[in-house]
């Protein structure tokens, strides 16, 4: 090898613009096009490495890791750049591909840039797969939402009961209307409806599947000894963390989740405000859902009790404080009048906390 290459690159559907510079403080940027397909991106960097270690980066975006996984099989040592952490100067308002591109090359050069976690083939497919059966969960509460909504504006009400019984949707089967057409409505929703739920169910017995494969078996049963923090929960933070042991302390992994306050200080004047939601916003929405569950804590609870079977005692120890702890923060947070949508999320910060102890071994 007779120099460093420093390539910066824009990746879109049809191409990828490519800046590239030597080492040290040369300012010469020579920028090429290249289609966004393996053969050509093979053809350009196979000519680099030739005569040159190559050091590529581009910005992580809707196009997953295909990239980033060719150019490592070849022996580029390519880096995946978190979007919100590229260096922009405030006053640079012009943005073109061909500049971002250029920019991420000058800031790879410098040592500018972080790195965000690429999943491992296998991981990435679980996370997918998790993503999907939250959005078939979210669909079927769509679809039950307009079957109530629906029939308000009929203004015909279900009282006996809560709503999706055994009960209530022999109700909604049995129900009469003066006009054919509505009952016609109200029976492709009902069939949407059991669609979606068939399918949540086929995907729900796949999640307890994956679970128990042996990759994430035991930091599923791990994480799931945490009341709120069930199956489909415990597999995604393991599944999209990885190891978390990639965060040196629990504050930063709370930053991760963007669970911290933000914060705007100068001088003497320290201000802090909400919570930065920067980071993983699928985690944390997750995580805050977990929370609520610590608005009680009772440990002899019997699902609790059977999720924590075979569980490490000194996880199970750890996990008991995690619950008294989080449980009293909350009631003590409502208790002097704050709302309990941020006491919740308070709680979640913390448990994130706790969390990341079990997971790496933080547990005395």
């Amino acid at each position: 090898m007779n120099s460093v290459q420093y390539v910066g690159m824009d990746v879109d559907k049809e191409k990828i613009i490519l800046a590239r510079l030597g080492p040290g403080n040369a300012k010469e940027v020579q920028e090429h096009v290249i289609a966004n397909t393996p053969s050509a991106v093979k053809k350009y960097f196979s000519a680099l490495l030739a005569g040159a270690e190559v050091h590529a980066s581009y910005e992580a975006g809707c196009f997953g890791f295909g990239l980033y996984r060719q150019l490592s099989a070849m022996g580029v040592a390519v880096l995946v750049a978190a979007p919100g952490l590229i260096p922009r100067k405030p006053s640079d308002r012009i943005k073109t591909d061909r500049r971002d591109a250029r920019s991420i090359a000058l800031a790879l050069r410098a040592g500018q840039l972080t790195g965000i976690h690429v999943p491992t083939v296998q991981d990435e497919s679980v996370r997918d797969y998790l993503r999907m059966y939250e959005d078939l969960r979210g669909d079927l509460r769509i679809c039950k939402q307009r079957v109530l909504h629906f029939l308000l504006r009929r203004g015909i009400r279900y009282e006996n009961g809560g709503p999706w019984t055994v009960r209530h949707k022999n109700w909604l089967a049995s129900l009469e209307f003066a006009d054919s057409r509505d009952r016609k409505t109200l029976d492709m929703y009902l069939a949407t409806m059991q669609e979606l739920e068939g399918k949540c169910s086929e995907a729900a017995e796949e999640v307890e599947q994956i679970a128990a494969q042996e990759r994430y078996r035991e930091p599923t049963k791990t994480l799931c000894a945490f009341k709120g923090v069930k199956t489909l929960i415990a597999l995604s933070f393991v599944a999209e963390i990885g190891d978390f042991r990639r965060f040196p302390n629990a504050r930063q992994f709370m930053a991760f989740l963007g669970l911290v306050p933000s914060e705007h200080s100068s001088g003497n004047k320290r201000r802090q405000g909400g919570i930065t939601k920067a980071g993983n916003s699928h985690l944390r929405r997750l995580l805050v859902e977990a929370a609520w569950h610590y608005r009680s804590y009772h440990p002899s609870s019997r699902v609790l009790i059977e999720r924590r079977r075979g569980v490490d005692p000194q996880i199970l120890g750890y996990a008991n404080r995690a619950g008294r702890r989080l449980s009293r923060k909350y009631m003590h947070m409502v208790l002097r009048g704050k709302r309990s949508q941020v006491a919740v999320t308070a709680v979640s910060r913390e448990l994130a906390g706790f969390l990341w102890g079990a997971m790496t071994g933080q547990v005395a």
